[in-house]
């Protein structure tokens, strides 16, 4: 795989590395925000919208199916979308405060990464967004740890034994980097990346974890982790904050 951050990139984060903190949620009020969610239904997306409505904002929970989206609650409504059909996309994003896309896949048998569902997801999103102009949602983009720098000029993804990874799998890692790139390129949309450690777990939500950049962090013994609940804060965090405004952050325990 071509390398696919310069080494600019890579030492601006670096920078950003250095003000990695330790995070622990605190028990505040905020403002209700609303939220629509691409990807609802997903081991992220789910995990998201449960803790957004735990703290009282209100989500638009999207599906191409709605009736999959079983949760009932007050402040959450489902709707019939998809991610992929532009006009779709421009319908729903109006009159929301974020979206959030938590989505994976690719078309069909494509080999092309320009054809995985999360770089055509944030394109769409970002030119409904821009037609809006001034009154548009921040975009939240959970994006892959395969984009994650490991030492200049080396993202994580180029590491990968990609001869024994399914190429389908392969496709959407490639996607989700040409998505940052893309979303780089963007000036007039606020929009945030959001990435993951190496390894997702099925662990509690504890609220304490560290926040870093573009550099792929690992705790003493070498591990690179972050359970989904925790992660899901880590996205509500920032809907109420508003702090990595046209920039990456990454998660990690």
């Amino acid at each position: 795989m071509r390398k696919l951050l310069s080494l600019f990139c890579f030492t601006a984060m670096m920078l950003a590395a250095l003000m990695v903190s330790f995070h622990v949620t605190a028990d505040t009020e905020s403002n209700s925000y609303k939220i629509l969610v691409y990807g609802a239904t997903g081991k992220v997306g789910s995990k998201a919208v449960n803790e957004a409505l735990n703290r009282g904002h209100i989500v638009t929970a999207v599906s191409r199916d709605p009736s999959r989206i079983t949760l009932a609650h007050d402040n959450l409504t489902a709707v019939k979308g998809d991610v992929l059909d532009p006009e779709s996309v421009a319908s729903l994003v109006a009159d929301q405060d974020v979206v959030i896309i938590s989505v994976r896949g690719v078309l069909g048998k494509s080999k092309d990464p320009t054809d995985a569902v999360p770089y055509i997801a944030v394109e769409n999103v970002v030119n409904a967004l821009r037609d809006m102009g001034d009154t548009a949602p921040r975009l939240i983009h959970v994006g892959g740890s395969g984009s994650l720098v490991v030492k200049p000029g080396v993202v994580y993804a180029d590491t990968l034994p990609m001869g024994i990874i399914p190429r389908k799998l392969q496709v959407e890692i490639e996607g989700q980097v040409l998505a940052l790139e893309y979303l780089r390129t963007v000036s007039d949309v606020d929009w945030t990346y959001a990435t993951p450690a190496k390894n997702f777990t099925n662990g509690k939500r504890t609220g304490v974890f560290r926040i870093a950049g573009d550099q792929l962090l690992e705790s003493s013994s070498g591990r690179s982790r972050i359970s989904r609940a925790d992660f899901a804060v880590a996205l509500i965090d920032e809907v109420e904050n508003a702090q990595f405004i046209q920039q990456r952050f990454s998660v990690v325990y």
